[in-house]
């Protein structure tokens, strides 16, 4: 790999790490905006107070009365559905246009007849994952063709190395993020038991009182455990979901990467002598 290609893949490195914090620094503003102003909003509330309770059946109020921790698990939902259409935006645009089937089988007629150029062609309008790593196999095997250097076993070492680099390069593009959705998975039921257990303390710490327990810390105190719980646990429901499904489809596209360029070595082999 060359110089400018490293200074390149560092430099989309750093720019990606930069959105990603972007991204998430945006999201819990908006989300502290949108528990504060508008799940918070007086009006929702008796009185007018949002310390109070909530007028019956508002569950955007019901929703504030879950404690600071809400803000950071609305952030946690708002990531989680920033990258799921990310995710989503890239897969898309990674299988490029018609189906992969038909490419495929199209690419497949035109090495048996030979037909380099077209197939070549083929890939440059098809715009996806798969033709870019077809493409470069094609390109290779255009050359390896009327290369007489090598030995065929040679020849088809070189064409099968040149479909593992130009895998190595698409691959990660599909995979990228991906983490984030995994640690969603996990850290939202934690935030949400975090603010659980500060709305159980609050709750015990009402019926602590002497005297009458204080009916409103203790019912505050079991909404802020409640929501958290439900909020937490609806994240990481939905973002083990997000994970597993993009993860399948990953799978799928890398299998037919390796399918491809499994038929294309062996056409080679068959066509070189």
């Amino acid at each position: 790999m060359s110089k400018t290609n490293k200074k390149g893949g560092a430099l989309g490195e750093a720019l990606r790490s930069v959105f990603t914090v972007g991204v998430m620094i945006i999201a819990f503003i908006i989300s502290y905006i949108i528990y504060k102003y508008v799940f918070g909003n007086p009006l929702f509330f008796e009185g007018g107070n949002p310390e109070g309770h909530p007028l019956p059946g508002n569950y955007l109020a019901i929703i504030y009365k879950g404690g600071v921790i809400v803000p950071f698990l609305i952030t946690l939902n708002l990531v989680l559905i920033i990258f799921a259409f990310e995710r989503g935006i890239t897969l898309f645009r990674a299988k490029g246009k018609g189906r992969l089937n038909v490419f495929v089988k199209n690419l497949q007629t035109s090495l048996d007849n030979n037909k380099i150029e077209d197939a070549i062609v083929a890939c440059d309008k098809q715009r996806g994952s798969l033709a870019n790593v077809m493409k470069a196999g094609l390109m290779r095997y255009r050359a390896l063709q009327h290369d007489t250097t090598l030995e065929k076993d040679q020849k088809i070492l070189a064409l099968q190395k040149e479909f593992e680099e130009a895998s190595a390069l698409e691959l990660p593009m599909l995979s990228r993020n991906l983490v984030i959705l995994s640690t969603i998975a996990s850290i939202s039921v934690l935030t949400g038991l975090m603010g659980t257990v500060i709305g159980m303390i609050k709750a015990f710490g009402a019926l602590a009182q002497a005297g009458a327990p204080d009916a409103l810390a203790l019912a505050n105190g079991i909404s802020e455990a409640l929501i958290n719980t439900a909020f937490g646990i609806f994240g990481s429901l939905m973002a083990i979901v997000l994970y597993n499904f993009f993860s399948t489809q990953i799978d799928s596209f890398t299998y037919k990467i390796d399918e491809a360029g499994f038929s294309l070595v062996q056409s080679f082999a068959a066509a070189t002598k």
